[in-house]
């Protein structure tokens, strides 16, 4: 019995109340009857003895007590944006003014989506328990959140530790106090594989008889922290198919690619125009960035000689290039770090 008991709490699987919600894909089981065998196996795990501090340790709260954490989390964050002159909804979220009210809606959701992220890894909630949860939250404003968190996060964490104004010294606003938790809204189970798969369910069902309608599959992309580089993307190759299409999941993945890359090169021809390049020549310069993932200074300096800008005109406009085109390369380097490239970002 004790064999069998430890090595579920070694895997991570505990919860009548375990603290290892941290582990976010784990289940929260209840072992309330077995609360001797529960006492002795923190006792032999913590090396303590039972007793209010070892279960302070290693227990978390029965689900009626996080329900109820919700609700006060709900409440605060609906005061903060009342507070604000804004109703507590998705929607207003891009209206805060000023960035220190964004970190607060940051910090406020974070305590209500870490609660909410507790919950959905307990075994044994009732439909009532269910249906308190959804009462004090619904999915669909949840997803909402979600995706405006992400947008607010994005936006903050760029200028995380830059100077403010003279008056807010740099590391003691609350832009830089905030300590970002995309984890949170990252889904195991909601992959690019899976995506694609709901975007052609979407494409083969008729119209009034989908399980999932446009508006919820984007919000579903939207609230994910996985995509917050491809979800404008995917929301716009969304918009363009018609429900009872019938595509299939090699159509999707097809058409994708094939609208991915579209996009890409409308946004690299509208970026040389803005400039005065040429896109070939914008394209050729991008192209070998990602491909050797290196930021050549010579290369920038050759793309825009054709403009035939002194020293001083051509330092300006290398600079306003590169404010643009910045964003755009870390965006299609999905992750990987691009040598020299932080130079522009200072």
């Amino acid at each position: 019995m004790r064999q069998s008991f430890m090595s579920r709490i070694w895997s991570g699987r505990i919860t009548n109340e375990l603290r290892c919600w941290d582990r976010l894909y784990g289940n929260i089981l209840d072992f309330r009857q077995q609360q001797d065998a529960v006492d002795a196996a923190i006792a032999l795990f913590s090396g303590e003895k039972t007793g209010p501090q070892a279960r302070e340790i290693w227990l978390v709260d029965k689900a009626p007590v996080v329900i109820e954490k919700l609700q006060g989390a709900v409440q605060k964050l609906d005061a903060f944006m009342k507070s604000q002159g804004l109703t507590c909804a998705p929607e207003a979220v891009p209206n805060l003014k000023g960035d220190d009210a964004r970190a607060a809606f940051i910090n406020h959701f974070k305590e209500v989506q870490r609660l909410k992220a507790q919950l959905d890894h307990y075994t044994d909630l009732s439909e009532d328990n269910a249906a308190t949860i959804e009462e004090i939250l619904p999915n669909s404003d949840l997803l909402g959140f979600r995706g405006a968190y992400l947008e607010t996060a994005q936006r903050l964490k760029a200028q995380q530790g830059k100077p403010g104004n003279a008056d807010v010294p740099v590391g003691t606003s609350d832009v830089d106090q905030i300590d970002f938790e995309l984890v949170l809204f990252a889904s195991a189970v909601i992959d690019y594989d899976y995506i694609m798969g709901l975007i052609a369910r979407f494409s083969q069902q008729t119209p009034g008889k989908q399980k999932m309608s446009r508006e919820q599959l984007v919000g579903l992309i939207q609230s994910d922290a996985k995509f917050m580089d491809e979800r404008e993307d995917i929301g716009a190759y969304i918009a363009t198919l018609t429900a009872g299409e019938g595509l299939s999941e090699t159509t999707i993945r097809d058409g994708y690619s094939r609208f991915k890359s579209a996009q890409q090169s409308k946004e690299l021809a509208g970026l040389a125009q803005r400039h005065g390049l040429a896109t070939t020549a914008l394209q050729a310069f991008v192209d070998g960035i990602l491909q050797r993932m290196i930021f050549d200074r010579e290369q920038l300096s050759d793309l825009m000689a054709p403009l035939g800008l002194g020293w001083k005109a051509r330092t300006q406009a290398e600079l306003a290039l590169m404010a643009e085109l910045t964003p755009l390369l870390r965006k299609r380097a999905q992750g990987r770090d691009i040598s020299g490239l932080s130079a522009y970002e200072m």
